[in-house]
């Protein structure tokens, strides 16, 4: 049933997408066509056409009025740029509207005060449109210098840049391979640390490191940023080096499984929802139980123990544990460790504030993530960087709109941020980055093409530095259409500068000091002034081992956490488990042993009565015997006796006539003696006997 409702609810959401990419293309050509005639209007101006006199544009036609504020704080305007989402253009001749109110005060220290010098004959734009670039990226307070506008040569009089103020409307750096992506990204750390804001940049290729070592200067470097004004120095940046969890160079970054939540460990395994509910559950036992879930390992073993026979009564109240739905998380949670979270989760866990510092002169410190192999772990990768903003997001404060940002966060290979997301984890990286501008955090993303970057996501990025896109497949084409729709409009055929701009230039739009989108302008971005080689090995270890946080976050610690504990509980239970069966077993043979004697004793009673009753018999045979003799003993001397009175009277004729030896002795008193004593000895020594 689930099923069929989850295929309901995925056609119900591809309808409702069909819907809205129907309305956008109405929408974008209903947009083209008051383009279209809006730029006609705008080729035959009138002569008593009343400037507006607050923000007057270069062909007399009034700028248009601003619309309400969103809901995040971003200002909305009816001339921002076309968003994925399918949001109006800029109607071409409008483009000076969104410069500062007083476009003929003074410029930014960095720029020029008058930025309307001579377009040259071969480039796209007129006089008119170069005075809008101009106008348009006109900066009152600090700024970042991105480089010089192109109309066939590079115009070092019209600079383009980014107010500092509006780095927390956050970015997007694009561009194909080689196109000169990375220098941009160090380009912009470097000034942005140099104006005291601190970075972190995700250093997917060990590119950046150089910026903390001052560039090499040549005859050729030398000679392209004079050719865009820019007075080229060698100066390092203040950095700091990371590494995911002691994987590669670089001071360990770990995190806690218990800070790192179960709602965002769901979201990066791929759990649903009852599987997050379950694996919430877990994460609350082991906040009452005093386990601490420091590593996966300990999240693990409390999982094994909460669905074995010993641990299945604990949630038993609160709903209780399945194991099919253990054995999802765990067979998940052993697939993220092979991927390497392994390293990535454990004590120390990092105090996200370190990357908010500044260094003793003012600037901000870079931090630099290394992070090899991340192609083989985009989920490790995506995760610390979730983690990271989450954490962010959880302990800055509210600070609102101010001069400058209180952290710039590059995400170099952003695709591997959001290849094989689910849903919710969008969501979730949509809501960060949308409500993270008020804790004072910018955030650029840095890849390939802006359809790497979900739609929700890139509507959020003011800032915009697209370099050269090729178009050598039907995806790239339309890739190349879907990003050229994005821009507001200009006078430069987007579809064909985007595949012919040289490496180290880029199409820019960005926010200017109100908010509002500035004009599409082609510029040669700037050099940076660190090396644009990696630092050798041997430097990048040294500056490690130097590093102050070394000591607190170099060695790993492996605290006494759930695992341990559970363990000790299963070998105390194991033991009184076997010390029950040892004393169970003791009873047993102390029965057996007494039953055995009972049995023993019995016989041996048995055994002795019977040897006594026997001993009787004997004796009462014995006895009988001797009185049998007896009797037979007194019977022949009574008959003895009366032969012996008979011959006493006849003594001497009965005397003569036996002539009886054995009667005479017999009948004699010494023969009654001694056949006496033999009788009785004879008896007497059989009754010892026996």
């Amino acid at each position: 049933m689930s099923d069929a409702v989850e295929q309901a609810r995925a056609a119900a959401a591809a309808a409702k997408a069909a819907a809205d990419e129907a309305r956008r293309l109405a929408d974008e050509a209903a947009a083209r066509a008051e383009e279209l005639a809006a730029a006609l209007a705008a080729s035959v101006p009138t002569a008593d056409a009343a400037p507006d006199a607050e923000a007057p544009d270069v062909a007399g036609a009034p700028a248009p009025t601003p619309a309400p504020a969103a809901d995040d704080g971003t200002p909305a305007t009816t001339d921002g740029p076309v968003s994925s989402s399918g949001t109006g253009t800029v109607p071409p001749g409008s483009a000076p509207a969104t410069a500062p109110a007083d476009a003929t005060g003074p410029a930014d220290a960095t720029g020029p005060a008058d930025a309307t010098g001579p377009a040259d004959a071969t480039g796209p734009l007129g006089p008119d449109a170069v005075a809008a670039v101009g106008d348009g990226y006109r900066v009152t307070g600090s700024a970042l210098e991105l480089g010089a506008l192109v109309n066939g040569e590079a115009l070092p009089d019209v600079q383009v840049r980014i107010p500092l103020g509006m780095l927390n409307r956050h970015g997007l750096v694009a561009g194909a391979t080689g196109t000169g992506k990375t220098r941009t990204l160090q380009l912009l750390a470097e000034q942005i640390a140099a104006n005291g804001v601190p970075v972190f940049a995700a250093d997917i290729k060990g590119d950046l490191s150089g910026l903390a070592v001052p560039g090499t200067s040549s005859e050729k470097l030398l000679a392209r940023t004079a050719g865009i004004g820019q007075d080229w120095q060698a100066v390092a940046s203040e950095a700091e080096f990371y590494s995911l969890g002691g994987q590669g160079t670089g001071v360990p970054i770990r995190a806690t499984v218990s800070g790192f939540g179960p709602l965002l460990l769901s979201k990066v395994l791929g759990l649903n929802e009852t599987q997050e509910s379950s694996l919430g559950l877990v994460f609350h036992y082991a906040e009452q139980a005093g386990l601490p879930l420091v590593d996966l390992s300990d999240l693990r073993s409390v999982l094994t123990f909460l669905v074995g026979d010993d641990g299945k009564e604990e949630l038993a109240e609160l709903g209780g544990l399945s194991k099919q739905t253990a054995g999802v998380i765990l067979r998940e949670l052993i697939t993220f460790a092979d991927q390497g979270a392994d390293q990535f989760f454990g004590e120390p866990e990092i105090d996200t504030q370190v990357f908010l510092r500044t260094a003793a002169d003012g600037r901000g410190v870079v931090s630099l993530l290394e992070v090899p192999g991340v192609q083989d772990q985009p989920q490790v990768f995506s995760t610390f960087l979730m983690w990271l903003l989450a954490d962010l997001f959880n302990e800055l404060p509210e600070v609102g709109d101010q001069d400058k940002p209180k952290l710039v966060f590059f995400f170099d290979e952003a695709h591997l941020l959001f290849n094989g997301a689910s849903k919710d984890f969008t969501d979730q990286i949509v809501r960060t980055v949308r409500l993270i501008r008020s804790k004072g955090v910018g955030i650029f993303f840095v890849t390939q093409t802006p359809k790497d970057v979900p739609n929700d996501v890139l509507a959020q990025l003011g800032s915009r530095i697209q370099h050269q896109l090729r178009a050598h497949t039907p995806d790239d084409a339309k890739a190349l259409r879907a990003t050229v729709s994005t821009y507001p409009s200009s006078d430069y055929d987007l579809g064909e500068v985007l595949t012919s701009l040289a490496t180290g230039e880029a199409i820019v739009t960005v926010m200017n000091e109100k908010g509002a989108p500035t004009p599409v302008a082609w510029t040669r971005l700037r050099a940076p002034q660190g090396s644009m080689d990696a630092m050798p090995v041997p430097d990048l270890e040294a500056r490690v081992q130097s590093s102050p946080l070394l000591a607190t976050y170099g060695t790993r610690v492996d605290p006494d956490s759930a695992y341990e504990m559970l363990a000790r509980r299963m070998e105390a239970a194991a033991a009184d488990a076997a010390a029950a069966d040892a004393a169970k077993a003791a009873a047993a043979a102390a029965a057996e042993a007494e039953k055995e004697a009972a049995r023993a004793q019995a016989t041996a009673a048995k055994e002795a009565a019977a040897k006594a009753k026997q001993e009787e018999r004997d004796r009462a045979a014995a006895q009988k015997e001797y009185e049998k003799a007896q009797r037979e003993f007194e019977r022949a001397e009574r008959a003895a006796e009366a032969r012996r009175s008979g011959r006493s009277s006849t003594r001497t004729t009965a005397s003569r006539k036996a002539n009886d030896p054995l009667s005479d002795l017999l009948g004699s008193g010494l023969g009654r003696t001694i056949a006496k004593e033999v009788v009785q000895g004879i008896f007497s020594t059989l009754r010892r006997r026996r």
